[in-house]
């Protein structure tokens, strides 16, 4: 789906300097990122088993060789309208970690672009303002080619303990303190 994108000389395993790999998806029209070593697999969009009385962010589950695993609308969870499907849409399944067990979740993403390796050094704090999603959804900045791409923080966009919360009862009765502890 993607091309590796080299950043030009081998870097040797002694230098100080970390890099990491992230993959780039479009979610409307806006770039974002998450670290590759999140990423189980990245899957067409289809076969979604709508659940009754869930929140407007949660599209259904699949059936992943023989596992219920939940679709996230990445664009809902943000407070956006949910995401409108294409032909280049795609599930991207995530391994998130809940008390610590190990959960795959999947998010609707409007099409998935590349992996990208960027240096710990082009990566910036997320703002404290401005930003079109919650604060504590973002892990950084990531300077690519003179443009910024928003790192997302997986663990706290697919907390699974805030989506049960928000599932049970409505986000007006999360504890501000609990959900960021999570």
């Amino acid at each position: 789906m993607g091309a590796l994108v080299k950043s030009g000389a081998v870097q040797s395993m002694d230098n100080a300097e970390e890099q990491q790999q992230y993959l780039t998806f479009l979610l409307g029209g806006e770039m974002f990122s998450i670290g590759i070593l999140n990423i189980k697999e990245i899957i067409e969009y289809g076969s979604l088993t709508a659940v009754p009385m869930m929140p407007d962010f949660i599209r259904g589950v699949i059936n992943l060789r023989g596992a219920v695993v939940p679709v996230i609308d990445l664009a809902a969870r943000f407070g956006r309208n949910q995401s409108s499907i294409t032909r280049r849409s795609c599930i991207v399944i995530i391994e998130v970690e809940a008390k610590g067990d190990r959960h795959d979740v999947g998010m609707v993403v409007d099409s998935v672009s590349e992996v990208l390796e960027i240096l710990a050094s082009e990566i910036e704090p997320p703002p404290n303002f401005g930003a079109k999603i919650r604060a504590d959804f973002i892990a950084g900045m990531g300077k690519v080619n003179g443009k910024f791409v928003i790192i997302l923080n997986v663990d706290r966009v697919l907390s699974i303990e805030e989506m049960a919360i928000i599932s049970n009862g409505g986000i007006q009765n999360i504890d501000p303190e609990r959900a960021l502890a999570t």
